[in-house]
């Protein structure tokens, strides 16, 4: 299976790369002010059509991207998590944006950890991010949820320079101890 074949199951959700027939749903959640806030700002459809095949051809040139997810119970789209590394990137980061009436669900953290796990062991990652505006309450809880540490603030790439951001992470390794420790 090719890596733009993947798929990734969790016990409430079907994670797998872009289709066509989501971009509806994806301009939808860019068009909305508060969902679309700390992701950049609101879109009008044809600059979300951009940022879709943006990642859409970052699944087929590299391998890798956001993930679009499915709530399996629906079939309904409710969002897109997963690895993005634009040029410039601060790090290689697990990323996350879900529809706004789809917060408080745990989707973002149970699609987030199914992502974490696929990136260390398929893109063979040793450390991940997420990039959090200071602002941003709700991202850093998800984060502190998956066990990242706030590395304090950071620098995206024009045209995102003056955006702030803090570096939330960890490493694979302190991934792979905190997995093992709620196993137990």
């Amino acid at each position: 299976m090719s890596r733009s074949e993947v798929e990734i199951t969790t016990p409430r959700l079907h994670l797998r790369p872009l289709r066509i027939e989501d971009f509806d749903a994806w301009a939808a959640l860019m068009a909305d002010a508060e969902s679309a806030r700390f992701i950049g700002a609101p879109q009008p459809r044809a600059i979300a059509w951009r940022g879709f095949m943006s990642v859409a051809g970052a699944w087929h040139l590299t391998g890798c991207a956001m993930f679009s997810v499915i709530e399996k119970a629906t079939g309904r789209w409710v969002g897109r998590v997963g690895p993005w590394q634009p040029e410039g990137w601060p790090g290689p980061e697990i990323g996350w944006a879900i529809v706004r009436d789809c917060w408080g669900r745990g989707y973002a953290t149970e699609a987030a950890a199914a992502t974490i796990d696929w990136a260390f062991a398929t893109l063979e990652w040793t450390e991940i991010i997420h990039t959090i505006s200071p602002e941003n309450v709700i991202s850093q809880r998800v984060a502190h949820k998956l066990g990242s540490r706030n590395r304090g603030p950071g620098r995206l790439p024009p045209p995102y320079e003056s955006q702030a951001v803090d570096i939330w992470g960890q490493s694979r390794s302190d991934w792979q101890a905190s997995r093992n420790a709620r196993r137990v």
